[in-house]
């Protein structure tokens, strides 16, 4: 059998509605950090409140959708501050070099993701497209195993992933949706030896 050498077998994208729930980043921040050691995992933020707060400009003041698209990312990266900061042991990377200093440091590597994706520009520039879809880029771009939705509980938000979604995410890659009430599964998630398992995402339209 061929050795597993990609950079990053797992991305876990940490949705910014958690900051919402009170005590709900704590948790997650918690298990993330008790489960990562020896796995090769990349922390990507959502948009959270940050994405919102462009939202409101976009309808307030007709910024267009380029602006807001890019706009939106920068929120990303603020976002990707914060998980930084909060997640002992991680640090914040830019680049895929970045990633690879950052296992070889043994840290935590936390994406901010614009300046990549302003080179790449890979995606639509619309509302259709969310972190979700950023995230499967990503698992694509970094030839990642599996992607990890970490989302408020399904009754707290009015869809689990957006629209290109499944259109963006690679073939053979696993997904899999996590809520804060049920970090048991974060572990499972994580997991770098086990078979396919298909996740709560595969099973939306």
């Amino acid at each position: 059998m061929t050795p597993d050498t990609r950079l990053v077998h797992t991305i876990v994208k940490i949705g910014g509605g958690l900051l919402g729930k009170a005590g709900a980043l704590d948790l997650v921040a918690e298990a993330v950090t008790a489960f990562s050691p020896g796995r090769r995992l990349l922390v990507l933020p959502g948009g959270g409140p940050f994405a919102d707060a462009v939202r409101t400009m976009f309808r307030r003041v007709k910024i267009g959708d380029d602006a807001a698209h890019w706009m939106a990312v920068l929120g990303m990266d603020q976002y990707a501050h914060a998980l930084a900061a909060r997640l002992p042991g991680a640090v914040l990377v830019e680049q895929q070099a970045d990633i690879a200093a950052a296992r070889q440091a043994r840290r935590l590597p936390v994406l901010a993701p614009y300046r990549w994706l302003r080179a790449a520009d890979p995606l639509p520039h619309s509302w259709d497209v969310t972190s979700d879809s950023i995230a499967a880029w990503f698992a694509g771009a970094l030839d990642a195993r599996r992607l990890v939705l970490v989302k408020p509980a399904a009754g707290d938000t009015p869809k689990l992933v957006d629209a290109f979604f499944l259109r963006t995410l690679p073939p053979g890659v696993e997904h899999l949706i996590v809520t804060p009430d049920d970090l048991g599964q974060l572990e499972v998630a994580l997991d770098e030896g086990g078979g396919r398992r298909e996740g709560r995402g595969a099973r939306q339209g």
